[in-house]
């Protein structure tokens, strides 16, 4: 049995590209018997960014109502808030005393931000060695990781392996997953779908918000009704593709290059196909996002579970190195 563990921070409502790069992924490999699955939402890492609580508090329950409305079962895996175990943090400040400084300026998370540093705080520049933390704190033995995310789990094996050469296989040391076909959803403007770049698709809003986000911030060509299309070169058939099923695809890119098939029409299918497809989990999240008590009733079963074992292993680091 293979132990997987991955997260996602509560830094807004998860959009079309968290849901399909990540969560979907995630819940599916919980499925699986012969895997072990937890799954959290990183809020202590989300601190890096948001300073307003209410805000930080918000953003978590829209975490874990896209994770349950989606299919996630809390009786088959361990779902948890990461603040709701304080012994990562302990763990995370081991790490940061085992791991060198000038590797840390390597990160990326720092990395991109050196050149302003009055914008980076002290927790940022050791988000890697939290991020370690989550990982090491359970044993995990494979990580689904974004391309993005990648350095960060090789700082996570680096430590490890550096503690495990001094005091003799203290850690597991964790492969990574990298889903190929999900590495890049493709925003409203054609790069890859961020907050931070505010061309996302929020899945969970009423169709009328939708529709509107839709036909304004996908930017098309003026080519005419009755032209032929290329929908290789039309960042609104990529965002159609990688929701629609193979057929459905196939079809529009037929219609486009037919001509008489204008991005209007394509435009509506998308909408129509976002729709219908996310009816159902736009359904259950504005439940549980109208019944919090649910969820803060999950989200402290699970974090009992993940307690633990992460006292467990905490207690054997202790041991190990000193304390």
């Amino acid at each position: 049995m293979a132990r997987i563990l991955t997260g996602i921070q509560s830094t807004g409502t998860p959009h079309l590209g968290n849901i399909l790069g990540a969560i979907l992924p995630a819940i599916e490999m919980s499925k699986d018997a012969k895997n072990d699955s937890f799954l959290f939402i990183a809020d202590l890492h989300s601190l890096t960014q948001i300073k307003s609580p209410q805000t930080l508090k918000e953003n978590t329950y829209s975490v874990a109502a896209s994770w349950l409305a989606f299919g996630l079962d809390p009786e088959k895996t361990v779902f948890y808030r990461q603040s709701d175990v304080p012994e990562c943090s302990e763990l995370a400040w081991y790490l940061n005393c085992f791991f060198p400084y000038q590797r840390l300026k390597l990160a990326h998370s720092f990395k991109d931000k050196s050149s302003r540093l009055e914008d980076v705080n002290a927790g940022l520049f050791v988000y890697p060695m939290l991020m370690a933390a989550d990982i090491l704190l359970y044993d995990a033995n494979l990580v689904p990781v974004g391309k993005d995310q990648l350095q960060h789990l090789e700082m996570t094996r680096d430590v490890a392996s550096r503690i495990n050469h001094k005091f003799k296989n203290l850690f597991v040391v964790p492969e990574a997953i990298i889903r190929e076909e999900n590495m890049l959803i493709p925003g409203t403007d054609g790069e890859k779908m961020s907050k931070s770049k505010n061309n996302t698709i929020d899945v969970f809003q009423d169709e009328k918000t939708l529709k509107k986000i839709i036909n304004k911030n996908i930017i098309t060509d003026n080519i005419p009704l009755e032209a032929p299309k290329n929908p290789d070169d039309s960042n609104l058939f990529k965002l159609f593709s990688v929701v629609a099923e193979k057929d459905q695809a196939h079809q529009m890119a037929k219609n486009l290059r037919a001509g008489g098939y204008g991005w209007g029409h394509a435009k509506k299918e998308l909408i129509e196909l976002i729709n219908a497809k996310f009816h159902s989990p736009r359904e259950k999240f504005l439940h549980y996002m109208n019944n919090k008590n649910e969820l803060d009733y999950i989200l402290e079963i699970g974090a009992h579970k993940a307690k633990s074992v992460a006292t467990k292993t905490l207690e054997r680091v202790r041991n190990t190195i000193g304390y």
